[in-house]
């Protein structure tokens, strides 16, 4: 007898995956009759790996796990052997540190620069005092040595040019102890300038040639090094001016102006000229943490906004991911510290510092590594082994992957961009473009009156679910908060009990409350109780945004579903491409037309086009992040003709007021569809609004994608429900011996469950639970709480 889903979830209504699909327009399969499977997506969160795969294609991982405080003090000997260094070089060049009344035509040179970490070798001739470091006798000596190395790289930064100008000015002794004194202020940053030593030129006797000198240092170092015309009568020599070079003050450094104030550089701290730019670019390792969460917590910590941060793109709560961060003007060890508030994340490298933050967008897509729990296979038979099974599912995973690498999927958005509530953040949307604003807030303020019994219940001590109920509740805490806090308010009308109630979180929910219930201290009136555009703009813009999204993604898969039921893979006349996309691939450069010159004569550049795409929570962004605007085309039949087209260069647009709409059947099904009740009553040809946040200029999305070579699929044999079958980064990189990471795959493999462990990349637009669902043909269902709804 063949087995196809498991009755606890096929048969429980609020696990129906097929139904909270079909209710967003996700209905059809690339590959409808090819064998799948069920299982169990995100039952424990480690089972939902995702690491960002960066630009230039590799896959980040954290590393660097020390502190750098931590490793300086390890390096230098707990600060002994640097302390020492110091006491012999203060007492070395004690003869030379020279303190005189400074003369009217001083001259105090500073100039904040970039600089590389460098280094210098010199020695000490008659009348110069200066520290003496043999040179490095090879590259692997420096190498073992960072101080040797920063200074070798900073003599190395000095051009031949500057170094034939020091020695004209000042000789060939004073500029070599120039240079090495020069050296040990860029590789030493933390020393104080007391501790270094003064430079003492020969006697300059004319006045022009002083100024010169003043000059050449202020130019070759950069701020980095001052000078001081000192009168030196105790000269072996006899009596004469000279020029006195030392280590400039941090606080003149810092600025030409000699204004520290506006660089946010430390005293004896190094410029972010010279660390490499002023956003320091980490990775965020966390378990089961939203991105944003971790960002406000960082952001509060430091007392910075949260807008300091950016982020190629946001991941999921329910899973480990590994990403990239940029924060703007922090150093490495204020916010590495935070690490001792880390519960569920973690902050580690590599560290880099840029000049430049990240952009949405601004990486090449995710890895993931998916854990498939108790998949159960079509073709099983009940009476076979646990063995049986194994091979039975390995023949049907990895067909299945393989038809996945090859065919691909339908690009559709995932259940995550509609949310989780009663009403789905699409319906929201349509009823913001429909202009039913009172209706919209009316949505967001919505709940069930299941979550306040259950509420009751939870508090009493009712059944959790899961596997025995091992410490969820069936509703989360927070859902029954927020149920409770909108119940109360729209009952007393009382803002402050309202907003005690609901959590931080539902920051829209909070918003809308706190404008509608706004009195007069007077009247006692409430003058805003209906303002409704007024309520929906206390919601974040982003947030905001993503209502009016979610209704474009939700007609956008409808259509897209539409299109493979009429035309399946074949091309057809009228249908869009991205203008200039083929050609790229292709290598073709399109050769300028006689028109498209400016008013001299040269040729206009157009931007490349490039898709666009989205963050992983859902929220658009263009393509390239220097070509924000994408055009599409329709194909003539010549052109599907030729075959130079595939289904994966087709895009289908995001209605709006700024996009073209495909020249067939599928452009009128838009209007019919959006026209109709169930598309709102809209229609795609007038997305114009006289609000300007919801005036949808559209964009385009490929219609079908695949994943970024090849899909792996593993099986492993199982027992226990919380047993967790793959190591997390974290884990790996602290080198734990995970016990419980003892799934088996062979044949003295022991116990009675399957699962799929599914490695794959993803473009950064395209959703894994869509490839999971085209992969297992819908046999996914999520690990979620008892109570889970999205309205139709």
């Amino acid at each position: 007898m063949a087995t196809t889903k498991d009755a606890s979830v096929a048969d429980d209504p609020s696990r129906d995956q097929g139904a909270l699909e079909r209710a967003v327009g996700i209905s059809v399969y690339v590959t409808p009759d090819a064998p799948g499977f069920s299982c169990i997506v995100k039952q424990r969160y480690t089972d939902f790996l995702v690491n960002e795969v960066l630009p230039n294609g590799v896959v980040l991982h954290p590393s660097d796990l020390e502190p750098e405080d931590r490793k300086r003090k390890r390096g230098n000997d707990g600060g002994a052997a640097q302390k020492k260094q110091r006491t012999e070089e203060k007492a070395q060049f004690a003869a030379a540190v020279k303190t005189e009344p400074e003369l009217e035509e001083d001259i105090a040179v500073t100039l904040e620069a970039e600089a590389t970490p460098a280094a210098a070798v010199t020695t000490e001739e008659s009348g110069v005092k200066a520290e003496q470091h043999p040179a490095p006798d090879s590259d692997a000596a420096r190498a073992s040595d960072p101080l040797k190395a920063a200074k070798a790289e900073a003599v190395a930064s000095i051009s031949e040019k500057d170094l034939a100008t020091l020695k004209d000015v000042f000789g060939e002794s004073t500029t070599s102890a120039i240079v090495n004194l020069y050296a040990s202020v860029v590789a030493q940053p933390e020393r104080k300038p007391r501790d270094l030593p003064t430079i003492e030129s020969e006697p300059i006797a004319e006045k022009s040639k002083r100024t010169e000198a003043h000059i050449c240092v202020r130019n070759i170092f950069k701020s980095k090094l001052s000078t001081l015309t000192v009168q030196d009568q105790d000269r072996q020599s006899g009596p004469g001016t000279i020029i006195a070079i030392k280590a400039a003050p941090p606080s003149i450094a810092s600025d030409p102006n000699g204004d520290a104030r506006h660089t946010g550089q430390q005293r004896g701290k190094q410029g972010w000229a010279d660390l490499g730019g002023e956003y320091l670019h980490f990775t965020l390792y966390k378990e089961n943490k939203d991105t944003m969460e971790v960002l406000y917590f960082l952001a509060s910590q430091m007392k910075l906004h949260v807008k300091n941060f950016s982020f190629a793109g946001t991941k999921d709560r329910r899973g480990v991911t590994v990403q990239r961060v940029a924060v703007h003007k922090v150093k490495r060890d204020r916010i590495e510290s935070l690490n001792r508030f880390a519960r569920g994340w973690r902050l580690t490298g590599p560290w880099e510092y840029k000049k430049t933050s990240l952009e949405l967008g601004e990486l090449s897509g995710n890895q993931f590594l998916l854990t498939l729990r108790d998949a159960r296979f079509d073709g099983e038979e009940a009476d076979w082994t646990i063995q049986q099974r194994l091979q039975h599912a390995k023949s049907v995973a990895n067909t299945a992957a393989e038809r996945l690498s090859t065919q691909g999927f339908l690009n559709y958005y995932g259940l995550q961009r509609f949310g989780t509530h009663s009403t789905g953040t699409h319906a929201i949307g349509e009823k913001i473009l429909s202009g039913d604003l009172k209706g919209a807030v009316d949505s967001l303020l919505s709940y069930e009156d299941a979550l306040l019994e259950e509420n009751q219940a939870a508090e009493s001590g009712a059944v959790a679910n899961g596997d025995g109920g091992r410490g969820q509740k069936k509703v989360p805490y927070d859902d029954i908060a927020r149920a409770t806090g909108i119940r109360d308010w729209r009952k007393t009308g009382n803002v402050r009990d309202a907003l005690g109630r609901i959590p931080g979180r539902f920051s829209a929910e909070r918003g809308i409350i706190t404008h509608l219930g706004k009195r007069d201290h007077k009247t006692g009136a409430r003058p805003a109780a209906e303002d409704w555009q007024g309520a929906l703009m206390q919601i974040q813009r982003n947030l905001r945004l993503m209502y009016v999204h979610a209704y474009q993604s939700y007609v956008w898969n409808t259509v897209v579903g539409k299109r493979w039921e009429i035309f399946g893979n074949t091309v057809v006349e009228g249908d869009l491409v991205v203008v200039g996309e083929k050609e790229q691939q292709e290598g073709i450069v399109r050769s300028v037309p006689k028109d498209e010159v400016d008013e001299h004569g040269e040729p206009i550049i157009h931007p490349s086009a490039s898709a666009g795409g989205e963050t992983s929570a859902g929220v658009p962004t263009s393509g390239a992040a220097d070509d924000p605007f994408v055009r599409a085309r329709p194909l003539s039949k010549d052109e599907v003709e030729s075959g130079r087209f595939t289904i994966f260069d087709l895009v289908l647009p995001l209605p709006g007021f700024d996009v073209i709409y495909p020249k067939n059947e599928i452009g009128q099904f838009y209007v019919d569809f959006m026209a109709s009740e169930q598309g709102g009553g809209l229609n795609p040809h007038k997305m114009y609004r006289a609000w300007k946040d919801i005036s949808l200029s559209g964009g385009y999305r490929k219609m079908m994608t695949r994943p970024l070579g090849r899909v792996e699929a593993e099986l492993r044999i199982y027992s226990r429900p919380d047993e967790q079958l793959v190591q997390t980064d974290m884990e790996k990189l602290e080198g734990a011996k995970v016990s419980h990471v003892k799934a088996e795959t062979g044949d003295n493999a022991t116990g009675d469950k399957l699962a799929v462990l599914l490695k794959l990349q993803l473009g950064s637009s395209q959703y894994a639970t869509m490839a999971i669902r085209e992969l297992s043909k819908g046999g996914a269902s999520s690990f979620t709480p008892d109570f889970a709804s999205i309205n139709k």
